[in-house]
């Protein structure tokens, strides 16, 4: 979790630096404010990840390891609802991504529509379902989002060095 801050402001960068393969200068502008509107959810739930692990490591190092679970429990219960809100909220820009690529309004191909990180994001959560459960399926899962945006990072870039 230690990373999520810098990776958040990393991502935002690079999803920010997209934008510049964008045709269209009104539909650059949408990407631009969607892109912005959804990474205020996705540092939100960063936070609220930070917060529990980090009460929950004090409690443990600080003489109330009884009853850190209960607590840490109970504080994600009561903000488990934001999760399906924040990912509600962080998906119009991948979705806008995806028209703008499948309608040529980028420099890319329409086909790279299908590298889109929600097609990643569903493909990896597929291969999560067939792995055994351990501590290495649990930190894939949960860093499913990430995994997939370093994918399509990295496909965005080798297209562009193709293009270059």
């Amino acid at each position: 979790m230690a990373l999520a801050f810098p990776g958040i402001i990393l991502y935002g960068a690079a999803l920010f630096g997209v934008q510049e393969y964008i045709t269209d200068e009104k539909k650059k502008r949408v990407y631009h404010y969607l892109n912005a509107f959804g990474l205020t959810p996705w540092i939100t739930l960063h936070l609220i990840y930070v917060v529990i692990l980090s009460l929950f490591a004090w409690s443990n190092n600080n003489g109330f390891s009884d009853d850190a679970l209960l607590i840490c429990e109970s504080l994600f219960d009561n903000f488990s609802w934001l999760i399906p809100v924040c990912e509600g909220l962080m998906l119009p820009v991948f979705l806008y991504w995806f028209y703008l690529q499948i309608t040529g309004n980028t420099i890319f191909k329409k086909g790279m529509a299908f590298t889109n990180v929600l097609v990643i994001f569903g493909i990896l959560k597929g291969i999560s379902v067939l792995m055994p459960e351990s501590g290495f399926k649990l930190g894939f899962t949960n860093g499913l989002m990430s995994e997939s945006m370093i994918v399509w990072f990295l496909l965005i870039f080798t297209e562009i060095g193709r293009k270059e």
